[in-house]
């Protein structure tokens, strides 16, 4: 059904239906969703990249052919791997079924990732065999999370037909995970890295090298247990709720939805743009630049103390702003505040600036996290609400949802730029004359290497990625449109689930007339 062309005009009341506070999703699914979403932030990803540097230590001539091969086998493996999902039809649903079962391979090769020093003691940057090693498994855990990635997206979308009860969830999910220890490994690995590299920790029988192995490869495998585990749970537990059509969409409907989906398109045109930013980790400035890793611990504590507010205002957020203006705030604010601390930090050259400050960034960046702590719950919920309200667009003026063809059309332009801008990034680190082996020796960095690893995480990012705020500024579906879509769609789903429990009622009175014939006959050849 198009969207320009309205069949019923609906009341006031009707409207305001989409506000409301509806429940269907039980109290065990919404604890599982919280647990779960927590789950997919309980590890020390964060440090993967300097594990891969430092610990494991592959060349960044070996990571830029690796980052290649596996970006291009990343989109082929999507555009397959979407059209599989888009076509799942089973009795746990169309995504259920994958996050169940690559579940513990998932989680298992994980762990394979965390081990993979232990196999290669000793070994250089330009081991041929630890490449291989390190080859395959990102090879082989990209097609599994493919598949997993796809699902996840799209559970959310399916676990509930009402926009409020979305928002709700993912606002719940977002705010506890931030307050009972989500990053808990990830602020545990800061404060140890802190404490080694200062020497506060220095065991006897240990080297630094010895030391750092084991606490990543313990940090690695036990978090991704726990984590794995933990959404094996909630995967067995949740239903989902928005019925998929009966007809599964091709592959040419798939793409046409993506094509004739305004919002889907600008925020998949915003996505392909901003994936061009190229810049460098917050970590490796903190760790190589200033020495300390807890930084962001410190900067973001009196953020940290607004507690719920950020939270408690998103309804209100919600209601009162458009889409648009509360994506661009939820995106791109922190990039734009960067903009005057590279100034400032720049002052005195590479040699003497403020960015080697420790108070003066600390003072900056303090005020930078507190200004953006006030928008933290946008931040965590509208990204994800937006791309959910494009899937219900989809739904609305084509009368099936392609949650995995969409997912995947906003990902591939964008792993396109991804492999550009990797080869980028890590020729950057080479350009700077970044030491892979500094860190595990206790060295430093040049000071023309620590200035370029300061420019490349505080203005680098938005000047290479602020483009996509253009496509944006043309996204419209707020307000009254956005009401009016929902008002039908809610309509719609109400009469389809009650068509389909007549149905089922109807199923079940000629089953048992069937069960009632059988049992007369049987009974009549038994006298």
């Amino acid at each position: 059904m198009s969207n320009e062309i309205m069949t019923e005009e609906f009341t006031e009341q009707q409207l305001n239906y989409v506000y409301e506070n509806r429940r269907y999703v039980r109290r065990k699914e919404v604890v599982g969703y919280v647990l779960w979403d927590m789950a997919q932030s309980f590890n020390i990803n964060s440090y993967s990249q300097r594990f891969v540097n430092t610990i494991l230590q592959i060349s960044f001539r070996y990571q830029q052919i690796i980052s290649f091969v596996n970006g291009i086998w990343d989109i082929i493996n999507d555009i397959f791997t979407a059209a599989i999902v888009d076509k799942t039809r089973t009795r746990w649903g169309k995504f259920k079924p994958y996050l169940v079962l690559l579940a513990i391979p998932g989680t298992a090769g994980a762990c394979l990732y965390w081990m993979l020093p232990l196999f290669f003691r000793g070994t250089g940057t330009e081991d041929f065999s630890k490449f291989i090693a390190y080859f395959i498994l990102a090879i082989v855990r990209e097609g599994i999370g493919t598949f997993v990635s796809i699902a996840q997206g799209g559970i959310i979308s399916t676990i509930t037909p009402h926009p409020v009860e979305r928002t709700r969830i993912l606002t719940l999910a977002n705010y506890f995970s931030g307050m009972f220890g989500e990053k808990l490994p990830e602020q545990i690995m800061t404060i140890l890295l802190d404490l080694i590299s200062n020497n506060v920790i220095k065991p006897k029988k240990l080297t630094i090298s010895e030391l750092l192995l084991r606490l990543f490869v313990g940090m690695g495998v036990f978090t991704s247990i726990v984590s794995g585990m933990t959404s094996l749970w909630f995967n067995t537990i949740v239903r989902e709720r928005v019925a998929q059509s009966v007809k599964t969409p091709s592959i040419v409907q798939g793409i046409k939805s993506i094509i004739n989906n305004k919002p889907v398109l600008l925020l998949t045109l915003s996505q392909i743009l901003s994936s061009f930013s190229i810049g460098g980790s917050r970590s490796d400035y903190y760790i190589d630049v200033l020495n300390f890793a807890s930084m962001g611990y410190v900067t973001g504590f009196p953020g940290a103390l607004l507690g719920p507010v950020p939270f408690l205002i998103v309804p209100w957020f919600r209601r009162k702003f458009s889409s648009r203006t509360l994506y661009l705030l939820s995106n791109y604010l922190g990039s734009v505040l960067m903009v005057p601390i590279f100034i400032i930090g720049s002052i005195g050259g590479k040699k003497n600036g403020l960015y080697k400050n420790r108070i003066a960034m600390m003072i900056m960046m303090t005020i930078h996290e507190t200004i953006i702590a006030v928008f933290y719950g946008l931040r965590s919920v509208i990204p994800t609400e937006l791309y959910n309200e494009a899937m219900d667009y989809c739904e609305w003026k084509n009368g099936y949802r392609t949650e995995a063809m969409t997912s995947v059309a906003r990902g591939l332009a964008s792993k396109l730029a991804g492999i550009f801008t990797n080869l980028i990034t890590l020729q950057i680190k080479r350009w700077i004359k970044y030491d892979q082996t500094a860190y595990i020796r206790g060295a430093a960095q040049s000071d023309s290497t620590k200035y370029w690893l300061f420019a490349s995480y505080a203005i680098l990012p938005l000047l290479t990625g602020g483009f996509g705020m253009i496509p944006i500024f043309f996204y419209d579906l707020s307000g009254h449109k956005r009401e009016k879509m929902y008002a039908e769609l809610l309509e719609r789903r109400e009469k389809i689930s009650k068509t389909a429990s007549q149905a089922d009622k109807e199923t079940m009175e000629k089953i048992a007339q069937e069960q009632f014939k059988v049992a007369e006959i049987n009974k009549n050849k038994k006298l």
